[in-house]
């Protein structure tokens, strides 16, 4: 087992008191898996894609482990971090095209990033150019400024660069948000490749698009107000979801081909709780079709059949 992650709170401090963006998560992602996390925003899906490399440090981890290659990651310890990340967990982050530095060449930016992890630019210059080639790009974008990229190519440049190093596992927040659609293609293709050539070994993808994880994901985990929801493979979780969130969330997404008037999406009525103090019991229940007096109990992400794992009550 690649990632195991058990029993994991997340909160952030606020002068309100502490937003409960991820209150007690446990799954597992095996090797070789592409796990992806689906969920509204502020569903805690990019609360737990940074969590796993503590890069942001507002969050303070309030309790639960994450166990990479059977070595635990102190996540509590930011400096201790240090030395995990980008060789054994690294990040594509929200807005990546955004993340590279205007005012220096990318090649030189890469050259820095490096350093900082006592690896010689020259010595892993031919891979990396090797890499952009399977990704569809020149080695000559080395010589460029990230402004003389398209979005596509930054994010392809962005995916080379994080997993430069072989890392265990990638975590792609949003990876093809703001693209079009050919380039979100590119990218997700090239998600696929990388881990199908061993450059990462275990990938966990978060995005809001359902659509795009059926490409890439072997498995989907949808998330709702800091818990998990629903766990199975991505062919289920579209044609046989068991939550009723997980299926108002499919049955929100448009089919190619339909008419307006053969098939009227349908929204979520409602929002999410506030995780400043969420409810007590099953978080969906003042949205769900389905709610009953025992919803007033918080139902367990319990195994309904091999490889599925839904936290419902109304599920048998």
């Amino acid at each position: 087992m690649a990632l195991a992650v058990n029993d994991l709170k997340v909160w952030y401090r606020t002068v309100r008191g502490d937003v409960k963006a991820l209150d007690g998560v446990t799954f597992e992602v095996a090797d070789g898996e592409i796990m992806g996390i689906a969920g509204e925003s502020g569903c805690g899906k990019t609360t737990l894609g940074k969590a796993l490399i503590r890069l942001d440090t507002r969050m303070r981890h309030v309790g639960g482990s994450v166990v990479l290659d059977d070595v635990e990651l102190p996540l509590a310890d930011d400096g201790a971090m240090r030395r995990h990340r980008y060789r054994e967990v690294s990040l594509i982050p929200q807005y990546a095209m955004s993340a590279m530095n205007p005012t220096r060449k990318i090649g030189r930016m890469i050259r820095d990033l490096l350093s900082a992890h006592n690896v010689r630019y020259a010595d892993v210059l031919p891979e990396l150019e090797r890499r952009l080639e399977l990704v569809g790009l020149d080695a000559e974008v080395l010589g460029r400024y990230p402004i003389e990229l398209s979005g596509g190519m930054k994010q392809r440049v962005v995916l080379v660069l994080s997993t430069l190093l072989n890392p265990s596992l990638l975590v792609g927040d949003e990876v093809t948000s703001a693209l079009d659609v050919s380039s979100q293609k590119a990218v997700a293709r090239a998600l696929v490749e990388f881990r199908d050539h061993g450059f990462v070994r275990s990938m966990i993808v978060i995005t809001h698009d359902i659509s795009v994880l059926f490409q890439v994901a072997d498995t989907i985990l949808v998330m709702y107000a800091g818990h998990l929801a629903e766990k199975a493979p991505a062919k289920t979780i579209i044609s046989q979801p068991l939550h009723p969130y997980t299926k108002m969330l499919i049955g929100a997404l448009p089919k190619v081909g339909d008419r307006y008037e053969e098939q009227q999406l349908e929204g979520i009525e409602g929002r999410p709780p506030s995780l400043l103090e969420p409810p007590a019991g099953c978080r969906f229940r003042d949205r769900c079709p389905l709610v009953h007096d025992k919803c007033a109990e918080a139902p367990p992400f319990r195994k309904v059949a091999e490889g599925h794992h839904v936290a419902c009550w109304a599920v048998s």
